[in-house]
């Protein structure tokens, strides 16, 4: 079949990696892809939330399959526009409609849908008033967790120790610090314990879950420094044994799926559980509406399954078909950022010492460079976002593969390069 991928980042590279193995992809497209995607499929110079062109282009290519990366186009409705246009709706598309989309789309929406459902999470407040946000701030310990509620591009979450700076920056949000994003604004009490991530596949019924995964969202090693994208990944999570994966599928994975379920919600596709563990129970910081970036890069290296098949059984309602295989391996990727990211930095240095992905794992390289912020330019690659690459090797526990990591890390070159060396070590003393 053919099939069109919607996205540019690491994540994308990733899926369209793992696509690019099955016997049932013909041909793969990438909108608009980055300079790895390049190399596995075909580019397309399309936005992933220009809906009449990629109409245009699913037409014209006999697109079967569509598989929305990002968020921004699900919340924007692309399923939606799919559902809703006779000459479309044969097309097979992984994502939620707009409305199961505001899991990730509003905090206020998700949170709710989580006290409907009955899943553990932290006590909230939904404030428009900074007068009412106030009072209840002032009902909490520090530190004080101020969310933007709507899509704020990872920068909308905000951890503040003293009350009186809380109050100031509530203000500011409610004034309009992230847009429309921050009209609203979520205030949660903080969580203290330790996070990972769950990432489920559902058909709207039935659901498959993924290998786990725990990120690393500081710029600086020792996690300190300003919140990014991720720097890096691991998976498996060692932290998490069976007696903790029971609890997240029992309490958090079964009654968000039968949620969808029961409420009706046109939803095929993933769900990112953004978890944390407090004391040994697990408790629900937030949901997204489809794969977590870095995660990506380590979640996919480690599923065994066919992407294709899973995605045409998800189609098609029949995951309860389905058992995950996992590579019991463990993975660890490394992100490779522009100099002076998460502020501001420099786009168009040129790329060296990259390894390509088709020799990873069979007796070639033994790591592979997932694509983020990359173009070809006269038939050379230079960065072209602050987060650049990441790095992913396969090794018997995490200092093995973050050793084979580290080690493509130092060989690739682009002026400004920075990444960090400790992903994953710190939860080699977690128990």
């Amino acid at each position: 079949m053919n099939i069109l991928l919607l996205g540019s980042g690491g994540r994308e590279h990733a899926l369209a990696w793992k696509m690019r193995q099955s016997p049932l992809c013909e041909r793969l497209f990438i909108a608009p892809g980055n300079a790895g995607t390049a190399q596995i499929g075909e580019n397309v110079s399309l936005s992933a939330t220009d809906f009449p062109a990629i109409k245009s282009f699913v037409l014209d290519k006999n697109i079967s399959l569509v598989i929305v990366g990002p968020e921004e186009p699900l919340v924007k409705g692309v399923t939606d526009f799919f559902r809703n246009d006779a000459a479309l709706s044969h097309v097979a598309i992984i994502g939620p409609a707009a409305y199961g989309a505001q899991l990730e789309g509003s905090k206020a929406f998700a949170k709710k849908f989580m006290a409907r459902h009955n899943v553990p999470t932290a006590q909230y407040a939904e404030i428009t008033s900074h007068t009412e946000g106030v009072e209840f701030l002032k009902t909490l310990q520090p530190p004080y967790v101020l969310k933007a509620d709507g899509l704020a591009a990872g920068k909308g979450v905000l951890i503040i120790n003293d009350l009186g700076e809380a109050i100031e920056s509530l203000k500011v949000m409610l004034e309009g610090q992230f847009g429309d994003a921050s009209r609203k604004v979520v205030i949660e009490e903080f969580l203290d314990g330790i996070e990972f991530s769950v990432f489920a596949l559902t058909d709207g019924k039935n659901y498959v879950i993924l290998p786990e995964a725990k990120d690393y969202k500081r710029i600086g090693e020792g996690d300190t420094g300003l919140n990014t994208g991720g720097m890096g990944a691991v998976s498996p999570v060692p932290f998490v044994n069976d007696e903790l994966w029971q609890k997240v599928e029992e309490r958090i994975v079964k009654p968000t799926i039968n949620g969808l379920h029961t409420e009706g919600i046109d939803y095929v596709g993933f769900v990112f559980f953004g978890l944390i563990r407090v004391g040994h129970e697990p408790m629900v910081i937030e949901y997204n509406c489809r794969m977590g970036d870095p995660e990506t890069e380590v979640v996919m290296p480690r599923l065994k399954n066919d992407l294709v098949d899973l995605f045409q059984k998800a189609s098609a309602g029949r995951l309860s078909e389905i058992q995950i295989e996992k590579d019991k391996r463990t993975a660890t990727t490394i992100v490779l950022t522009a100099g002076g990211y998460p502020n501001d930095y420099k786009k168009g240095d040129v790329i060296t010492n990259t390894v390509r992905e088709d020799s990873f794992g069979e007796g070639g390289a033994d790591a592979i460079i997932f694509h983020a912020g990359t173009k070809k330019i006269d038939n050379q690659i230079v960065t072209n976002g602050g987060r650049v690459m990441a790095i992913t090797a396969y090794g018997d526990d995490i200092p093995a593969a973050l050793s084979v990591s580290n080690k493509y890390a130092e060989l690739v070159q682009f002026d400004g390069k920075y990444f960090r060396r400790d992903i994953g070590l710190d939860l080699l003393k977690v128990n």
